[in-house]
């Protein structure tokens, strides 16, 4: 068809990978930035703010805004119909996503964003769903959002604020999951398990960082005081090394 172009080449150069998430941010022809995410049919684009579609939903940020105001206007009787429910697991289906493509780019304050925007949106669906078996269906995925949350949270922590407060996260990003588990009311599958054990893993690869960070932390105050330079040196590089999370 005139005007439409293939998208053939760029598929040439970036192939799609199923053992990893596969993201990048590029320039759009009118010089904004935008999030492409590679997938086996082709490839996703979204916008790094609002919306991952850029859309404005009858004039909000996001369609979920925008069920806030409905229900606020409507107290104790605002309940959602089943176009709602769709849009609802349309903008869920968008936030995540871009959460993926945050977590394989090392955006981990805005994959927190976009977490606790999925999470909103299940606790707001579980208030106004038409009926409990839409609501309980949909609580299936809430411990994957936890468990990218969990991680981003640590990651973010480690990068900004050290080992100790990555291990805070860490904690209570794991206890924020086995509480999700266990509401559940059924025995954790494959999966779930996996998401546990990754995340007590980097939990423990941070308490175990913060130890070791200290005792570095006091051989290079030492080798300092007494002005050994190339000592200093390899105790940063250490230093810098300990940021980097075990493989999941």
């Amino acid at each position: 068809m005139a005007g439409f172009r293939d998208i053939d080449p760029i598929l040439r150069r970036w192939q799609f990978r199923p053992d990893m998430v596969r993201a990048r941010l590029v320039r759009a022809r009118n010089g904004r930035q935008v999030l492409q995410m590679r997938i086996d049919l082709g490839l996703l684009q979204m916008e790094l703010a609002g919306r991952p579609d850029g859309r404005r939903p009858h004039g909000h940020e996001s369609y979920l805004e925008y069920l806030m105001e409905q229900a606020a206007r409507n107290p104790g009787r605002f309940v959602l119909t089943q176009r709602q429910c769709q849009e609802v697991d349309r903008e869920f289906l968008q936030y995540h996503h871009r959460r993926l493509c945050w977590l394989a780019l090392g955006e981990f304050r805005r994959a927190i964003a976009d977490a606790d925007h999925a999470l909103a949106l299940l606790d707001f669906a579980g208030q106004y769903a038409p009926d409990n078996q839409w609501v309980a269906l949909h609580e299936q995925t809430r411990p994957l959002v936890l468990f990218h949350r969990a991680q981003a949270a640590t990651l973010y922590a480690l990068e900004h604020q050290g080992p100790e407060a990555a291990a805070v996260e860490a904690e209570r990003g794991l206890a924020h999951l086995q509480t999700a588990l266990t509401l559940l009311n059924k025995l954790p599958g494959p999966e779930e398990r996996l998401m546990v054990e990754q995340l007590e893993r980097l939990r423990n690869w941070v308490r175990q960082n913060c130890q070791e960070e200290w005792l570095l932390e006091q051989r290079l105050a030492e080798a300092i005081a007494a002005e050994q330079y190339e000592l200093a040196a390899k105790i940063r590089d250490q230093l810098r090394a300990r940021q980097r999370p075990p493989a999941s």
